[in-house]
C-alpha cells in the first residue's frame, strides 16, 4: 500500500505587504500554489491513502478565498482518486479555542474526507486492510488523552496520524512553534505501528524509522532561515550529499515504511546571502560589501536575508539607505539584519570606574536589535516601534507622577 503524508499546509497564511494584481496577499497565493502543485503530484503518484497531519489552515477562521480554494483542491483529489481515502486531523492552528466556535474542517466531510477535530477517531478501511488512528491536537493535549495504540485483532496495517512536538526537535534554531502537544517515543510507541505521520515541525524529519514529520510545503514561521539550516544539516551518511532539501511531502510504502521524499517546487526562493563580518569597516566599505552580496544573487521577487555582524551604531546610521530601499523594492522581501558588536551590547554593565550606564531606551533598543525575528518582520521598524512604546509609557508615567505632587 502506498500512503501519502502531508502536514502544515497553513492555507490562508499572509506575509509582507506585496499584493497580486488581483489584490490578494502574494504570500497567501504562494502557499496556495504549492498546495496545488502537491495535488498535481499526488494525482500522478496515485497513493492509496492520503493523510494530512494537522494545520490545514493557518487560522481557525480562514478567509472565504482560502476555504474555497482548499475545497477545490480536495475535490480534485476526490475526483481524480475516487478510491483513495483522505484523513485530516486538526492542528493547533485550526483548532477552535471554544467548542462552541465549531471548525471549518467539517465542511470537507461533504467531499467524503475523514476529519478529526476534537476527539480521536479510529477509521477502518477494509479494502486497504488498514486502520488509521486520527488524533487531533486537542485530544492529545488533554489530561485524559487517548492511548496511542492499535486495537488488537484489527486490520493488518495500522497507521497513527497526529500533531505535536517531539522532544527537543527544533529548539536549537527556534524552528518549532510554541503551543504544540508534547510527544515522546514512549507515548508514540513506533514499534506498535506500521507508520506514524506527524505534523507541527516544518522540516521533513524522522524520529524513528517508521515515524516521520513530513514538514510544511512552504518556508513559514517560525524562523524559515533556521529551517534552511536544519535541512542543510541532514546528510546521507558517508556520501556527504544533502537529502530532503527543500519542501515537499512523503510517500510511504507499507509494510516496511519505505519513505520517499517528494519535493514540491516553491513559488519563490528564500535566499540567505553569505553573512558579512563588519568589524573595522566604515559605512562606505560596508555599503560596497552589501552591494557585492546582492549583486551576486538574483533577488528580484524573492525572499532575501543578509546578516551583518558587528555593525557599529554610527556605521549603521551612515549606510546608503537609498540603495537599501532599492534592494527592498526589487525583492518580495529584503531583510538587512544588522547585529551590534558585543562591546556595545555590554558597555557599562560591569560597573567599573568611568563606565557609562546604558539608558533604559538603549537597553531595549539593544535587545530588540539582536532578538531573532520571523522573516515577515522588518527589524528597523520593530526596534523603532519598541523604543517609541517605551518612550510613550515613560511620558505617561511622568505626567501621572507630576500630577500627584
Amino acid at each position: 500500500m502506498k500512503l501519502a503524508h502531508l502536514a502544515d499546509l497553513h492555507l490562508g497564511f499572509r506575509q509582507f505587504d506585496r499584493q497580486t494584481p488581483k489584490g490578494a496577499n502574494q504570500r497567501e497565493v504562494d502557499v496556495a500554489e504549492v498546495f496545488k502543485r502537491a495535488v498535481d503530484d499526488l494525482l500522478e503518484q496515485k497513493p492509496e491513502l492520503i493523510v494530512v497531519a494537522g494545520d490545514l489552515f493557518h487560522s481557525v477562521r480562514p478567509t472565504n478565498a482560502a476555504i474555497l480554494y482548499c475545497f477545490r483542491q480536495l475535490q480534485r483529489l476526490r475526483t481524480g482518486l475516487p478510491h483513495t481515502p483522505i484523513v485530516v486531523v486538526a492542528g493547533e492552528h485550526d483548532t477552535p479555542r471554544s467548542t462552541e466556535t465549531g471548525s471549518i474542517l467539517r465542511l470537507y466531510e461533504a467531499l467524503g474526507v475523514e476529519i478529526a477535530v476534537e476527539e480521536a477517531r479510529r477509521i477502518v478501511f477494509p479494502m486497504l486492510d488498514c486502520a488509521v488512528l486520527a488524533v487531533p491536537q486537542q485530544a492529545l493535549a488533554r489530561a485524559d488523552r487517548p492511548a496511542l495504540r492499535p486495537e488488537a485483532g484489527g486490520p493488518t496495517r495500522n497507521v497513527l496520524v497526529t500533531h505535536g512536538v517531539y522532544g527537543g526537535l527544533g529548539e536549537e534554531r527556534g524552528t518549532v512553534e510554541y503551543g504544540g502537544a508534547e510527544l515522546s517515543r514512549e507515548l508514540l510507541a513506533p514499534e506498535k505501528w506500521d507508520y506514524i505521520a506527524l505534523g507541527h515541525y516544518h522540516t521533513a524529519q524522522s524520529v524513528a524509522t517508521n515515524a516521520w514529520y513530513s514538514g510544511s510545503l512552504e518556508y513559514l514561521p517560525p524562523n524559515p532561515w533556521g529551517q534552511l539550516q536544519d535541512e542543510a544539516a541532514q546528510r546521507t551518511g558517508a556520501t556527504g550529499k544533502k537529502e530532503r532539501t527543500g519542501k515537499g511531502y512523503l510517500l510511504v510504502d507499507l509494510p516496511g515504511a519505505r519513505v520517499t521524499f517528494r519535493p514540491i517546487a516553491p513559488a519563490r526562493r528564500h535566499i540567505d546571502l553569505p553573512p558579512i563580518q563588519a568589524a573595522g569597516l566604515n559605512a562606505k566599505e560596508l555599503d560596497a560589501q552589501i552591494a557585492e552580496r546582492v549583486g551576486a544573487a538574483k533577488i528580484d521577487d524573492q525572499i532575501v536575508r543578509l546578516l551583518v555582524w558587528d555593525v557599529d551604531r554610527a556605521v549603521a546610521r551612515d549606510l546608503d539607505h537609498a540603495a537599501i530601499r532599492g534592494y527592498k523594492a526589487r525583492a518580495l522581501n529584503f531583510q538587512l539584519d544588522l547585529r551590534r558588536p558585543d562591546i556595545q551590547r555590554t558597555r557599562g554593565t560591569s560597573g567599573g570606574a568611568g563606565a557609562r550606564r546604558q539608558t533604559l531606551a538603549e537597553t531595549v533598543q539593544e535587545f530588540l536589535g539582536r532578538r531573532p525575528l520571523d522573516a515577515e518582520l522588518n527589524r528597523e521598524t520593530f526596534v523603532k516601534l519598541g523604543v517609541e512604546y517605551l518612550e510613550t509609557a515613560a511620558r505617561a508615567e511622568g505626567e501621572t507622577g507630576g500630577g500627584s505632587g
